[in-house]
């Protein structure tokens, strides 16, 4: 079976934005608030941070749980990594994920500033100065035969979008609106010449757009 290139639970409003105006360290989103985007996920049975039992099952449930399968690596844009732009000031600060990442893969950072690998539990991040095909190579080769998940942020997924290299999309539509920040579209039928799309509401609010080559 081949490999293929991923996005799942990305997350936008309904006006189309996936992260919010003013990204800082301690606002990754910027003006936005995360809940509003994040509260569908956060509220299921298997949302990996979740530390009392319940939670809902059903459609969100299920691509809560479908975020990690087949998922050999992630590809990510430098902010989703953080906030600095620019050179690395330090090394010291190893990014917002923790001592536990959630990726459990290799993550290849996308970055015009390099700086050594980084092991956190049982992810590592490389960080990689490269066009979007040559590190889908990598981060193939690095996935052992597994899916490779572009990760975000928006302009990372609008980049390998744009590059054509994308084979299946799940966006979370989320019913807010935030009026200004990072944009991944206007409409989801922007993507419909390449991509068939089938929308499915969930009782939460969020529209699940599921998205795959025509």
């Amino acid at each position: 079976m081949s490999q293929l290139v991923r996005v799942q639970n990305f997350m936008v409003s309904s006006d189309g934005y996936g992260s919010g105006e003013g990204q800082s360290l301690d606002r990754p989103f910027g003006h936005a608030d995360p809940s509003a985007l994040f509260s569908w996920a956060g509220a299921t049975a298997h949302w990996p941070n979740r530390t009392e039992p319940g939670g809902t099952y059903g459609l969100d449930d299920y691509c809560t749980r479908d975020f990690s399968n087949n998922i050999g690596a992630e590809i990510m844009g430098r902010n989703k990594f953080g906030p600095q732009r620019g050179p690395w000031e330090n090394y010291d600060w190893q990014g917002w994920w923790g001592d536990e990442p959630p990726f459990h893969t290799p993550v290849f950072v996308l970055t015009h500033h390099g700086r050594p690998t980084i092991a956190l539990g049982d992810t590592t991040f490389y960080f990689l100065d490269a066009s979007p095909k040559d590190a889908l190579v990598q981060a193939f080769a690095a996935a052992e035969g597994k899916d490779v998940r572009i990760g975000g942020g928006v302009a990372t997924v609008r980049e390998f979008l744009e590059a054509d290299l994308i084979d299946t999309l799940h966006i979370a539509v989320a019913p807010v609106e935030l009026g200004r920040g990072e944009r991944l579209w206007t409409s989801s039928d922007e993507l419909t010449d390449r991509f068939h799309l089938e929308k499915i509401p969930s009782p939460s609010g969020v529209v699940h757009h599921f998205f795959w080559r025509r």
